[in-house]
């Protein structure tokens, strides 16, 4: 793999997708869990998100995995407040307005059944009279906070947030909290997608 370093971790609910906190609030960061000198994550995930985050020392893919041109795809798993009607989902396709700003085409579709994760530490605000349900998003565009902005928009607030893939890399083998370099399959899959792909209009 040369020179380059290729990193997934499964980021916990409450640590920062970085390596330092310089607000002082003493939380958690990526050192606690990664000792590789050099590697930044690609984008980001949200303090209060979890899931599968990359990490290279690849500046050039590091870019393109961030340019919205490329529209790379990432899922989610999404619990939210309450049980989405058919109107709320078509409007989560095909777009929300958010600071006037219509989001792009998202794939959405609603879970028959709770999907398998680790519990989350701390667990959600459980209340007895509310139910919730669990939506699979992917999209192709990262603003900040966007699905939980696109979700209250339609009158269905997030609880709970994981990123379960970034193109064909996904979290299967890795526990929460644990990281692993990418296999050559995946390495070469993904070089392929991200220096070879055009931006789109």
């Amino acid at each position: 793999m040369g020179k380059y370093r290729y990193i997934l971790f499964y980021k916990p609910y409450g640590v920062l997708s970085q390596f330092t906190d310089n607000t002082g609030e003493q939380r958690y960061t990526l050192k606690k869990y990664i000792s590789v000198p050099g590697v930044y994550p690609v984008g980001r995930l949200d303090w209060d998100s979890e899931g599968l985050l990359l990490l290279t020392n690849h500046g050039q893919l590091q870019h393109r995995l961030c340019d919205p041109r490329f529209q790379h795809p990432r899922t989610y798993l999404v619990q939210v407040e309450r049980i989405p009607d058919a109107d709320a989902l078509r409007q989560l396709q095909e777009g929300v307005i958010i600071d006037n700003y219509r989001t792009r085409q998202t794939l959405v579709q609603l879970l028959n059944a709770e999907p398998h994760l680790p519990p989350r530490d701390p667990p959600i605000r459980f209340r007895k009279t509310v139910p919730t349900a669990w939506l699979e998003m992917t999209l192709t565009e990262g603003r900040n906070r966007q699905i939980r902005r696109m979700t209250a928009k339609v009158g269905y607030p997030t609880l709970r947030l994981v990123r379960v893939a970034i193109a064909e890399l996904s979290l299967a083998n890795l526990q929460l909290g644990q990281w692993r370099d990418l296999a050559p399959e995946e390495l070469n899959s993904l070089l392929k997608l991200v220096l070879q792909g055009h931006p789109k209009q």
